[in-house]
C-alpha cells in the first residue's frame, strides 16, 4: 500500500512539473494570455457560490421568489453570496468575451490548435444556457415571460421543434416542471463546464500555447514558474480589484 502510494505522489509530483511549473511558455506572452486562468478563477466563484445558495433556494413556483428574498434577508450573508453569484456570471462573461477576442486576433484557432478551439466554444455554449436558466430561478416577471420567448424560439426548428419545447417546459405550458429542469440543469451544467475546462487545459498543454508573433511556440520557451505565474498573479489580484470595485459600489443586479 506504501509503494502504491509513494508512486501515486511521484505521479501528481511529475504531472505538477510538466503542467505547471516546467510547462514551456513562448517568452513574449502579453497579459491579454491570462485571461485563461482568470476564466478558470471565475468558474471556481460560481461553482462554490451556487452550491451554498442552492441549500437555501426552493425549486417551486409558489415558493421560488420567497426562498430568493428569504436568501437576501434572513441567511447569514444570504445578500453577500447572492450578490457574489450575479455579479461574478457578468464577470466571468467579461473575461471569457476578452479571453475569445484575444484568440480570434491572435489566431489562436488555426492549426495545430482547432480542437482547442473547439473546445472552447463548447465551454461557451454551456456557459450561456447555464446563465439563461439561473436568470429564470428567481421566477419574478421576467424570468417566467424570459423563459417563455427563449424556449419558444426551439419551435421555429421544422418537425422536432414542438416536441424539443414541451420537453424544455415538461408540459404544454411554462410551469413548475419547467423551474425544476432549469434549477436541476443549472446546477449540473457548471461541473460539465468543469470537466470540459480540463480537457480544454489539456489541449492547450498538448500543443502549447500560442505565441503573439505567430511562430513555433518551441523557439525561445521559457518555464510557466515563476516567470507567467507571477504574471498571472498580478493580473488575478488587478481583476478582484475591479470586481470588488463593482460589487461594493456598483451593483449591477
Amino acid at each position: 500500500m506504501s509503494v502504491r502510494r509513494a508512486f501515486t505522489k511521484i505521479n501528481l509530483i511529475s504531472i505538477l512539473e510538466s503542467h505547471i511549473i516546467y510547462y514551456p511558455t513562448p517568452i513574449n506572452l502579453n497579459y491579454m494570455w491570462s485571461f485563461g486562468s482568470l476564466s478558470g478563477f471565475c468558474l471556481i466563484i460560481q461553482i462554490i457560490s451556487g452550491i451554498f445558495l442552492a441549500m437555501h433556494y426552493t425549486p417551486h413556483i409558489d415558493y421560488a421568489f420567497a426562498s430568493t428574498e428569504h436568501i437576501m434577508r434572513d441567511v447569514n450573508y444570504g445578500w453577500l453570496l447572492r450578490y457574489i453569484h450575479a455579479n461574478g456570471a457578468s464577470m466571468f462573461f467579461i473575461v471569457v468575451y476578452t479571453h475569445i477576442f484575444r484568440g480570434l486576433y491572435y489566431g489562436s484557432y488555426m492549426y495545430p490548435r482547432e480542437l482547442l478551439w473547439f473546445s472552447g466554444v463548447i465551454i461557451f455554449v454551456l456557459m450561456m444556457a447555464t446563465a439563461f436558466m439561473g436568470y429564470v430561478l428567481p421566477w419574478g416577471q421576467m424570468s417566467f415571460w424570459g423563459a417563455t420567448v427563449i424556449t419558444n424560439l426551439f419551435s421555429a426548428i421544422p418537425m422536432i421543434g414542438g416536441p424539443i419545447v414541451e420537453w424544455l417546459w415538461g408540459g404544454y405550458s411554462v410551469g413548475n416542471a419547467t423551474l425544476n429542469r432549469f434549477f436541476s440543469f443549472h446546477y449540473l451544467v457548471p461541473f460539465l463546464i468543469a470537466a470540459f475546462a480540463f480537457i480544454h487545459l489539456t489541449l492547450l498543454h498538448t500543443e502549447g500555447s500560442n505565441s503573439p508573433l505567430g511562430i513555433n511556440t518551441n523557439i525561445e520557451a521559457i518555464p510557466f514558474y515563476p516567470y507567467f505565474f507571477v504574471k498571472d498573479l498580478f493580473a488575478f489580484f488587478i481583476f478582484i480589484l475591479f470586481f470588488l470595485y463593482f460589487f461594493f459600489f456598483i451593483l449591477i443586479y
